[in-house]
């Protein structure tokens, strides 16, 4: 494994994605349900390495037996799990199951939950499970892809959920603030916030989370 964050620092802006790309029990680091022996089968390492190749390389770049090398597995398994490159990144593009898990709260609690959820899915489970979302400020059809997935499973989802005013724009406002988090996390690597017991973070971040969800 590479000393790389998982999916911090955006890709830069070109490259391509070919036609055809779109195709609590423990949870894997894409914020699925586990299978048994998948960490014997090395999935969800494909899945940490496939998260950093698309996060620091244009998808055009980017190579099976590249990932397959990162995460000390063979390209055969890649497409044994995945059937291919473009099925990948289908994966990794994907928020739905992140979005499953944060948005599992009252409306009246949904603040805290999602802050201690994003700092959870951090810490046990290696991984952001929105900052990907990051290296999608380009206007290349990968980038394009990844900001669509992101509108339609988190903010769209978010705001149907909101009561009150302008909903659209708070549930965007939300994202933000879950975004913003993220990157304060992965930032201060060995400072305070990552140190901080999760419920401490939830007492003084949730707060304007919550008056957001409420409007």
């Amino acid at each position: 494994m590479t000393g790389h964050p998982s999916v911090d620092t955006p890709a830069p802006d070109h490259g391509s994605l070919p036609p055809g790309a779109l195709a609590t029990a423990p949870r894997n680091a894409a914020g699925e349900p586990a299978e048994p022996g998948e960490a014997a089968t090395g999935r969800t390492a494909i899945l940490r390495a496939a998260r950093r190749a698309f996060a620091f390389r244009p998808y055009a770049e980017v190579t099976l037996r590249g990932i397959a090398a990162d995460a000390g597995v063979s390209a055969s398994l890649i497409v044994k799990h995945f059937g291919s490159k473009e099925a990948l990144f289908d994966t990794v593009a994907d928020f739905q199951k992140a979005a499953d898990l944060l948005f599992a709260a009252p409306v009246e609690s949904l603040g805290r939950h999602l802050v201690l959820t994003l700092v959870r899915s951090r810490r046990e489970r290696h991984g952001d499970p929105l900052l990907r979302v990051v290296f999608a400020l380009g206007n290349t059809d990968e980038r394009s892809l990844l900001r669509e997935r992101f509108t339609q499973q988190v903010t769209a989802r978010l705001a149907a959920l909101l009561p009150g005013p302008e909903p659209q724009l708070r549930a965007e406002l939300v994202a933000g603030q879950l975004l913003g988090l993220g990157a304060t996390l992965s930032l201060h690597r060995e400072g305070a916030a990552e140190a901080a017991d999760p419920e401490r973070l939830a007492e003084l971040y949730a707060p304007g989370v919550q008056r957001l969800v409420d409007g």
